[in-house]
Order: C-alpha cells, then structure tokens, then sequence
C-alpha cells in the first residue's frame, strides 16, 4: 500500500499533528510513544515501515500518537499491541527516554520481555515485524530519530537496576510509633514503594542514563511484620528466619540474573555483606524518595 489509510472521523484528537513555529510537523497533537521491547535471547522487536508511513521503507519500533489524556507509558504499550500483537502481560516496563522538541514529544518506553511472544502485525503500518539482535540493529536501515537514540538506547538495556529493601531497618529510621504494629507499619512502607513503582525514579537520582527507571522492587519484612502482601509493583519476601540472610538472598539472586542491584538499608554489617554484589543506600536516601503515604492514589 503506497498511500496511507484515511483518518477516521471518530479518531481521538491525539491523532493528527503537532506544528512547530518553523511549520515543522510531529505526529501526535499530544505527543507520541514507541516501545523498545527487548527480549535477551531474540534482541529487540522492530518495525519495518510501511512505504507511506514517514520515512517509509525504515525500521524502527511499534509506536504512535498519544490519545488525549494518555500517559507515555500506556500510549507505547497500547501502540505495541496493536500494531505488533505485544501483550502487555509479557512486557516489563524498566525506563523512559523522552525526546522533546518543546511543542512535542517522543516517549521511548525501555521495556524487558518477561514472557517470549511472536508479534503480529494488527494494521497497515508494517512491512513486516522482526525480532533483530542488538549487535545488528545499527546494520538496518533505520528511522532516524531511533538511529539517533538507538546508541543510548544500547547503552541503557543492561543496567536493569533492582532495589531489594531491608523493610525492618527503614521503618525503624521514623520513631512514630511502628514497634506497637510492625505489619501495620510495613504494609504502610509497601504501600508508598508501591506508589515509587508506579511513578518510577528520576535518572539523575540514581546516576543513570535516560529519563526515568522503573526499578524491580522486593522488600524483605521479618518477624512480626511477615505476612504483608505483595502490591503492584513490589514483591514483599518473608525472612523465614534472619532477616539479613534473607536480603543477602535476594541481593545475590537479582544480581545473577542480571540486574543493578541496590540495597536500602542503613545496617552498616548488612551494607558490608552486600557489597561485592551490590550497593547500598541508607534508609534515609528511601524515605526521602518515596512519596507522601496520602500521596499514594
């Protein structure tokens, strides 16, 4: 097909064009997103673009318009499915990189393939779709402004950092009362690193490229606080027995399977123990990153 589609006349005000004062013209009236999916064993999923589409005949990566109201993250992962059949249950959302040419914006979404799937193209915006190892991709004919992101973006897919949290040493930082109802106040700690999983992290917090990270987050609770439940976001571990032995554990296991690793905990023999595998940051650095607990909707 060598023209594009006609628009239809229902479409969402997202689809059509943002113009710029020098009457340059960005898809997406409220700016647009495209999803880096990135399986290890595969490499990366990329577009061939249809002969219509602008810089028609390139690769790139599934992606398009914002609808009005629509967050970045939910416009690559709606776009990813509907133009490469990428479900949203196989993919984990690890960082942002946006582009931002003031009047508009381009949201890369750095995402890490949980669950292999084979994309299927879902509309006419495809020449094909491919998953292309990452020591190969710069050889395709590329877009280029993913050509221009595209080393940043290589840079960036084997940091994958992980915060496993000593839930024990960062409650007790605050004396307001925890020790009376100590699953009571881990759930309330869960509760704002869940909110820190939703919102993410800024780049610069964490002294790492891009834009923004969403961190794999596993908090250890021990004692009377065991039984507080995972939340969306964050894996909560009971310590069957030492707390300490538990979040060694788990640092060393995140570790191997390829992730940054960071421990919270402000346990100076803990931060000694985790070292060769880990860094460490004091509880106080968690509490001041996490948001309010009646900031949490």
């Amino acid at each position: 097909m060598s023209r594009p589609p006609r628009l239809r006349a229902d479409r969402d005000p997202g689809d059509n064009w943002a113009v710029a004062p020098d009457g340059t013209r960005y898809w997406g009236a409220f700016g647009a997103a495209g999803l880096l999916a990135h399986d290890p064993e595969r490499g990366i999923l990329l577009q061939h673009r249809a002969a219509w589409s602008h810089h028609g005949g390139t690769w790139g990566i599934p992606g398009g318009a914002r609808h009005q109201g629509e967050a970045a993250l939910a416009a690559a992962l709606r776009e990813a499915a509907e133009e490469a059949g990428a479900p949203a249950s196989a993919l984990r959302a690890e960082a942002v990189h946006v582009l931002d040419r003031e009047v508009w914006t381009y949201t890369t979404v750095v995402a890490h393939v949980a669950t292999p799937f084979e994309p299927v193209a879902g509309d006419e915006e495809s020449l094909e779709l491919a998953w292309v190892p990452v020591d190969e991709v710069a050889a395709r004919e590329l877009h280029p402004g993913f050509a221009a992101s595209w080393p940043l973006l290589r840079d960036a897919l084997g940091l994958r950092p992980a915060l496993v949290v000593d839930a024990a040493n960062v409650v007790g930082a605050v004396p307001d009362g925890w020790w009376r109802d100590r699953a009571g106040a881990a759930a309330r700690l869960v509760g704002r690193l869940e909110a820190l999983a939703r919102t993410g992290v800024a780049a610069e917090d964490w002294e790492l490229p891009l834009h923004r990270w969403f961190p794999r987050i596993v908090a250890v609770v021990e004692g009377r606080a065991r039984g507080v439940p995972s939340a969306p976001g964050v894996e909560v571990v009971d310590a069957p027995g030492s707390g300490d032995d538990a979040i060694v554990a788990q640092a060393r296991a995140l570790a191997a399977a390829g992730h940054a690793v960071t421990v919270a905990t402000s346990d100076r023999g803990l931060r000694a123990r985790v070292d060769e595998v880990a860094a460490t940051r004091g509880a106080g650095w968690l509490l001041d990153a996490l948001p309010d607990a009646d900031q949490r909707g």
